[in-house]
Parts: C-alpha cells; sequence; structure tokens
C-alpha cells in the first residue's frame, strides 16, 4: 500500500460528544469494577497500541481521546498518523500512567480504532483498483448512526471522498422522488424553479433513456448511474460527452471497481466502504 494523503483533523469539540457516550456505555453506573478491584490503587504502567495485521490506520485522533476523557493526566505519544499505512508490529501510540485509567479506556478505544481503520483499509483497496484512471471514489450515508463523521473521515484516511454528510447538504433526486413527482421531467422542473443557486443538484437513473431524458431537460449537475452493468456505463460516458459529472453506484464491489472505472465515469460511490468494512486487528499491550 502507498502512503496515503492526510486529511485535517476533526476539532476534539465534535468528537468528544461520541467518545463521552460510548465512554459512559462501557463504563457503566458504577465504573470499571473488574480494574478497581484488581488493581492497586497509584499503580502506573506504560501501555502500547500496536498494529497485528497490515492496512491504513485511522481512529488514532479518537483513541487518543477516549484515554484523555478518562484521565486528563494520562501521557499519550502518537508514533503513527491517521492515514498512515502499517504493518504487523507497527507501535501506533503510547499510553502512559495510571493504569486503571488506561483499562478503563482501553475497549473504546480499541473500538473506535479497529472499525475505522477497517474502513480506511477497504477504501485504499478501492482506490488501488482505479489507478491509471481519474475516477474517484466515494462513499455514502449508509453509515452507522450516530458514527458518520467519523466513519466519513476514515474514507478520507483511506484516500476517498465524501458523498452528502446528511439530506441538508445537496439535492438527490431518488428513483421513488421521480416515481412521486410523476418522472424525470417534473422534478427537474421543480429543481429549476425552486432550489437556490447555491445548491447542486443529482439525479438517479437507471435506464439510458433516462438519462437522454436529464440530458434534453437539463437541470442537474451530476447523474447517478444506478446498478448498470459496465456496457451501459460505457454508453453513458459517451452519451453525455462531459456534460454534466457521472457517478457509478450499486453493486460497486471491489471486484468490479477496475472495469467501473476504466468506462471513464467521473465517481464510483459505494456503501460497503462503510456499512461492510472488516474491523482491523489492533491490539493495547501492557
Amino acid at each position: 500500500m502507498s502512503p496515503r494523503a492526510k486529511s485535517t483533523p476533526l476539532p476534539d469539540l465534535i468528537l468528544e460528544p461520541l467518545v463521552r457516550a460510548a465512554l459512559m456505555e462501557d463504563l457503566g453506573t458504577y465504573g470499571d469494577i473488574t480494574t478497581r478491584t484488581v488493581i492497586p490503587a497509584g499503580t502506573t504502567y506504560s501501555a502500547q497500541l500496536n498494529a497485528r495485521e497490515p492496512g491504513i490506520v485511522s481512529g488514532l485522533q479518537i483513541a487518543a481521546l477516549a484515554f484523555r476523557l478518562v484521565d486528563p493526566a494520562l501521557k499519550i505519544t502518537a508514533h503513527k498518523a491517521d492515514g498512515d499505512v502499517i504493518a504487523p508490529g507497527d507501535l501506533l501510540m503510547e499510553i502512559k500512567g495510571d493504569a486503571a485509567s488506561i483499562l478503563s479506556g482501553e475497549r473504546v478505544a480499541l473500538n473506535f480504532a479497529g472499525r475505522m481503520s477497517g474502513i480506511a483499509t477497504l477504501t485504499a483497496a478501492f482506490v488501488a483498483e482505479t489507478r491509471g484512471t481519474d475516477t474517484r471514489v466515494t462513499c455514502t450515508r449508509k453509515t452507522t448512526p450516530g458514527l458518520r463523521i467519523v466513519e466519513k473521515q476514515a474514507v478520507l484516511h483511506g484516500g476517498g471522498l465524501n458523498h452528502r454528510f446528511s439530506l441538508s447538504d445537496a439535492i438527490l433526486i431518488k428513483d421513488n422522488h421521480i416515481a412521486a413527482a410523476g418522472g424525470v421531467r417534473p422534478v427537474l422542473q421543480s429543481v429549476k424553479a425552486q432550489a437556490s443557486h447555491m445548491i447542486r443538484c443529482e439525479i438517479e437513473v437507471d435506464r439510458l433513456d433516462q438519462l437522454a431524458e436529464v440530458l434534453d431537460e437539463g437541470g442537474a449537475d451530476v447523474v447517478l448511474l444506478d446498478n448498470m452493468d459496465t456496457e451501459k456505463l460505457s454508453k453513458a460516458v459517451e452519451m453525455t460527452a462531459r456534460q454534466v459529472v457521472l457517478e457509478a453506484s450499486g453493486n460497486m464491489k471491489l471486484d468490479r471497481i477496475a472495469e467501473v472505472a476504466a468506462t471513464g465515469v467521473d465517481y464510483i460511490s459505494s456503501g460497503a466502504l462503510t456499512h461492510s468494512a472488516r474491523v482491523l486487528d489492533l491490539g493495547l499491550d501492557f
């Protein structure tokens, strides 16, 4: 894996409510009774967060925040940064201080870091399949409820791009909108009549005759080509001749990305980046 471009870290102010909620869930109503029972008060230790398999690391900022929220006195030293390529045995972070505090924050820190690293690693694999083309890989809104912002950050760490964060970011006309509104032309006419000039519009089509309607009517900045086979995607690229941005979506699995990118579409979006990524194996060792 090649090194990834670094994305700007999110402010801790945004991350803190997510991490605090996870810590409260894990600590329960009475805290870490195991640690309190077996670890003598005042015991100090040094722990290392290590990689146990190769990939792209993400979630280190969140892991460090989890330890700091449990105990601000812990000394945390980062040896890798989010977006770095990692190998088995790599030291990612050292945490020194009160042993009980480290143990109480361990699971939440690992849950976030393992989950986000898995997303970044899968994204990097998708991106690698587009090498030699201008096609970019992007995620979707198929994210874990409450964790969208950090999962989308992990996509950036893997070299991908972000789609909308919420329904209020942009207009995305899906098949159900078209059905309810009476067709492609009526929805685009409504957008042109009502939408702010500051808002971009994307429309989903699953047939080439719908694409022709979109091109004839105008009003869309991006066309989402949904569940089209590779031959139809190639024809769509020919039809549009770069008049609009094209996004291929639906059934975009890793083994298909290279052939889809070769059609010349501008973007490939895949919900699998966030909803089907395997957790990367990281461990905390005393």
